[in-house]
């Protein structure tokens, strides 16, 4: 996770297409735990790029924005 900006950043590992919504919310800390992530999910109270997201397993790409709370995250490649 890296501060760029005024939006926290998560990325995808190299040589990957995408990581999954439930997993990008792990590794940025926005949950705990991949349970916390899947009630979160699931109770409606996640968005990306502005939509609310019920499937943990959403697929996600760089340039796509996570918001939890009052936080936003930002997908990127690694470089």
């Amino acid at each position: 996770m890296n501060k760029n900006s005024s939006i926290e950043t998560v990325s995808i590992r190299k040589g990957e297409d995408f990581i999954r919504l439930g997993q990008a919310m792990k590794k940025c800390g926005m949950v705990d735990s991949g349970v916390d992530a899947k009630i979160c999910i699931t109770d409606g109270h996640v968005s990306v790029n502005g939509e609310v997201e019920v499937r943990r397993g959403r697929k996600l790409v760089p340039g796509d924005v996570i918001r939890y709370e009052q936080q936003e995250v930002r997908v990127v490649a690694e470089e």
